[in-house]
C-alpha cells in the first residue's frame, strides 16, 4: 500500500517554528543590538539590499554566508557571535560578546558594527541597544546603587523577572553615543539559554516599542487632516435639510470629502495595523518576563502603562476617528440620496399630472376630430349614395334635392355608427 503524500510545505511550516532560536549566553557578557528599517512598507522592501549589507559585514570577518533565501542567520564575526533576522519591515543585527568592559556600557563594544558599515545600510536605524549582563550580588542595594549611577532615576524601571532568576533595569533613554541601555543581573544558577531569552526579550521590547510608536507620528499627521475635514463634513450634514440648497453642489462636496477620507484610510491602514500588532508583541514580551517589584521601584509594565499606553491610545483614537468620519460621510450620502429621491418623486408626480392633463386634452381633441371626421365622411358618403340611388329616385320621380335630403340622415347615422364601432374595437 503506498504511503500517504505529505503537503509540500509541511516541513517548511514546522521548521519555521524553530527558525529563530534564543541565544545561549554565559554571564558576564554583553550584547549589541541594532534594528534597521527602510523608509517603505514591508511589501516594498529591498531584501536584496539587506542581504548585500549583511554579506558586507560577514566578508569583513571572513565568515560564512547564509543561504540565498534565508531570513535569519547565526555565525561568528571575530570574537563575537552574530545573529541576523529579516522581519516584515526591518532587519536586526545582534552581536553577543563574552566578558565586560571596566566602563559600564562602553561605546567601544558597539564597534562590532563599524560606523562606515552602518552608514551604508539600506535603511535607517530604528533601535540601537547595549545590554550589560552581570552576576547578581547577594545584596540588592549594591545593584540599586549601580543603577542610580548608570540610569536616569526619574524614568528608571527595575524588576525581578523569570521567577527571580534575574533583575533587569533600563531607563528607555538614548545615551550620548546613540544607544539605549539595559542592565541584567543574573543569579549564578541561571542557565545560558534563560539568560539568552531575557536578553532577546529586552531587545524585542525596545524594537517593537519603537516600531509601534511610528504609528503615533502618523496619528498626529492624520489628526491634523481630520481636524480640517471634520467642520466641512459637519456643515455639509447640517445643511442637508436646508430649503433651496442644491443637492448637486452638496453631492460634489460630499464626494470630495469621501474621496479624501478613503485616501487617508489607504495611506494609514498599514501603519495602524502594524502598530496594533507591535503593541501586542510589546505587551506579551513584558508579560512573559513575570515581573516582581524591587524595593518599590516601577516595573517595566508600569513604565509602559504611564509612558507607552497613552501613545497607543492616541493611535487607536485617530484610527477610530477616521473610521467614524468615513461612516458619517456614508450616512450623509444616504441622506442626500434620500433627499434626491424624494425630490425626484415629487418631480415625477408633477410630470405624471401634466401628462394626465395632456392626455385629457388629447382625448377631447380626438373626439372633436372624430366629430369633424364624421361630418366630412358623411358629406362624401351622401354624394356617393345620391349617385348610386339616382336611377331609383328618378323612376320614383324624386328630385335630386329631395333624394339628398332623404339620404343625408341615413348616411350620417351609418358613418357615426361605423366610427363608434371602430373606436370601441380599438379601445
Amino acid at each position: 500500500m503506498p504511503a500517504i503524500e505529505d503537503h509540500p510545505l509541511r516541513y517548511t511550516l514546522v521548521n519555521e517554528l524553530h527558525a529563530r532560536p534564543f541565544p545561549a549566553l554565559e554571564a558576564p557578557c554583553h550584547a549589541v543590538y541594532v534594528a534597521i528599517k527602510e523608509p517603505l512598507n514591508g511589501a516594498n522592501r529591498n531584501r536584496d539590499a539587506d542581504r548585500a549589507h549583511l554579506l558586507d559585514l560577514l566578508d569583513r570577518h571572513a565568515s560564512a554566508h547564509p543561504q540565498p533565501d534565508a531570513t535569519h542567520f547565526s555565525g561568528p564575526i571575530g570574537r563575537d557571535d552574530l545573529k541576523w533576522e529579516s522581519h516584515t519591515e526591518f532587519v536586526t543585527y545582534s552581536a553577543f560578546g563574552k566578558g565586560l568592559s571596566d566602563r559600564a556600557f562602553d561605546p567601544a563594544e558597539a564597534e562590532v558594527f563599524p560606523e562606515d558599515w552602518l552608514a551604508k545600510s539600506p535603511g535607517k536605524r530604528i533601535a540601537s541597544v547595549l545590554i550589560r549582563v552581570e552576576m547578581l550580588p547577594e545584596d540588592e542595594n549594591v545593584v540599586l546603587d549601580k543603577l542610580e549611577n548608570w540610569f536616569v532615576p526619574e524614568s528608571l524601571a527595575v524588576a525581578l523577572v523569570v521567577d527571580g532568576a534575574a533583575i533587569i533595569a533600563g531607563d528607555f533613554r538614548i545615551d550620548p553615543a546613540g544607544h539605549m541601555r539595559f542592565a541584567v543581573f543574573v543569579r549564578p544558577a541561571t542557565g545560558a539559554r534563560r539568560i539568552g531569552r531575557i536578553v532577546q526579550r529586552l531587545c524585542e521590547i525596545e524594537t517593537y516599542r519603537a516600531m509601534s510608536m511610528l504609528g503615533l507620528i502618523r496619528a498626529r499627521q492624520l489628526t491634523a487632516r481630520l481636524n480640517a475635514l471634520d467642520p466641512k463634513l459637519s456643515t455639509l450634514v447640517s445643511g442637508l435639510d436646508t430649503v433651496g440648497a442644491s443637492p448637486e453642489a452638496a453631492l460634489h462636496e460630499l464626494l470630495s470629502i469621501s474621496a479624501e477620507l478613503e485616501s487617508l484610510a489607504v495611506q494609514f491602514s498599514f501603519r495602524f495595523g502594524a502598530t496594533a500588532a507591535y503593541e501586542a508583541i510589546v505587551n506579551q514580551r513584558i508579560e512573559v518576563l513575570r515581573e516582581v517589584r524591587v524595593q518599590g521601584r516601577q516595573t517595566f509594565g508600569e513604565f509602559m502603562m504611564r509612558r507607552y499606553d497613552p501613545a497607543m491610545r492616541t493611535v487607536k483614537s485617530a484610527e477610530g476617528r477616521l473610521r467614524s468620519m468615513a461612516e458619517r460621510a456614508e450616512r450623509a450620502a444616504e441622506l442626500l440620496r434620500t433627499r434626491v429621491d424624494v425630490e425626484r418623486s415629487a418631480q415625477n408626480q408633477k410630470l405624471l399630472e401634466s401628462m394626465d392633463q395632456r392626455a385629457d386634452l388629447q382625448l377631447r381633441l380626438q373626439r372633436t376630430v372624430e366629430g369633424l371626421s364624421t361630418v366630412a365622411i358623411s358629406y362624401y358618403g351622401v354624394n356617393l349614395a345620391a349617385y348610386a340611388t339616382y336611377p331609383v329616385t328618378e323612376r320614383l320621380g324624386l328630385s335630386h334635392g329631395l333624394s339628398m335630403a332623404i339620404l343625408t340622415p341615413v348616411v350620417v347615422l351609418a358613418v357615426w355608427l361605423m366610427v363608434r364601432r371602430i373606436r370601441n374595437h380599438i379601445g
